[in-house]
C-alpha cells in the first residue's frame, strides 16, 4: 500500500492538473455514485489526510469532497484530455475531465463523496498527519504512549496514533534508530521524539525529490579510476547508468 509520501505526490499531481479548472465531464464507476454528475463544478484543490486523498469540488449542488483511497492496487493518472489511458477502461473507478486535463482513478479501494462540512468528522479518528504543515508531534507521542505494550511496528502503523506511516517507514524508522520493531512502545518511549523527527525528514525528502537513485554495485570511475558507487539515476522511466565519481561528474 502506498505510504504518505506517495499519496502526497499523487495529490500534488492531481492539484497541478485540475485545480481551478471547470469539469466538463465526471464519471463515477462505483454503484453508490453511478448517477452523480458534477460536471460544471470547479476543482478547488486536492489535498491529503494521511493516506487519504481529498479532492474538493464546488458545484451548483453544493460543496463536495471526493474521498479516494489507493489501498493496495489503486492509482491516479493525470493525462492530457483525449489521450489514451495507460490502463484498461474496466479498471477505471473515477474520471474527472476538464477542457485540457483528464484525471482517471484506477482500481481505487475507496470512492465516496462527502459534503464539505462532513469532511472533518469523517477523518476525526486519524492521528496527526506526519507530512502535514499542521503536524503535532506532541499529540502523536501522546497517542503512541497510550499503548505502552504494543510493538513499535504495530503502533507506528496504527493510523489512529499518527497518519501517513505504513509498513516501509515503520520498519525504516526502527532501523535508523537501531531498535527492533518488535520492542514495545514503553521500551522506546524516550527515543520516540527523535525517531518521529527523523522519519518526517526522510518522508519529506522522498516525496519532494524529482530524481531517484538505485545503487547496484561498485566499480572504478571511467575517468580517474577511483572506486565509485554505480547507480541508475534520472527521472523514473528514463534512468541511465552513472559510472563517474562525483568529481568527474562536475
Amino acid at each position: 500500500m502506498p505510504e504518505g509520501d506517495a499519496v502526497l505526490r499523487t495529490a500534488r499531481a492531481l492539484d497541478k492538473g485540475l485545480a481551478g479548472q471547470v469539469l466538463t465531464r465526471t464519471d463515477f464507476r462505483v454503484p453508490q455514485l453511478a448517477t452523480v454528475d458534477l460536471s460544471g463544478g470547479t476543482v478547488v484543490t486536492t489535498t491529503t489526510r494521511g493516506k487519504h486523498l481529498l479532492t474538493r469540488i464546488d458545484h451548483r449542488s453544493g460543496e463536495w469532497t471526493l474521498h479516494t483511497h489507493l489501498k493496495m492496487e489503486g492509482s491516479w493518472r493525470v493525462l492530457e484530455a483525449g489521450r489514451r489511458w495507460p490502463k484498461p477502461g474496466f479498471q477505471a473507478r473515477v474520471v474527472l475531465r476538464s477542457e485540457t486535463t483528464e484525471a482517471v482513478g484506477f482500481l481505487l479501494g475507496t470512492v465516496e463523496l462527502l459534503r464539505r462540512d462532513q469532511e472533518q468528522a469523517a477523518f476525526a479518528h486519524l492521528g496527526p498527519d506526519i507530512l502535514a504543515d499542521t503536524w503535532d508531534p506532541d499529540e502523536a507521542l501522546r497517542r503512541l504512549r497510550q499503548h505502552p505494550d504494543s510493538t513499535l511496528f504495530e503502533a507506528l502503523r496504527d493510523q489512529t496514533n499518527l497518519a501517513g506511516i505504513g509498513t516501509i517507514y515503520a520498519a525504516e524508522t526502527c532501523f535508523i534508530a537501531g531498535i527492533s520493531p518488535l520492542r514495545t512502545v514503553a521500551d522506546a518511549s524516550e527515543r520516540l521524539p527523535a525517531m518521529l523527527r527523523r522519519t518526517r525528514e526522510l518522508m519529506h525528502a522522498e516525496w519532494s525529490r524529482s530524481r531517484r537513485m538505485w545503487v547496484y554495485g561498485r566499480r572504478a570511475c571511467r575517468r580517474c579510476g577511483s572506486t565509485v558507487t554505480v547507480a541508475r539515476v534520472g527521472p523514473p522511466g528514463r534512468e541511465r547508468p552513472a559510472y563517474l565519481c562525483p568529481s568527474c561528474q562536475r
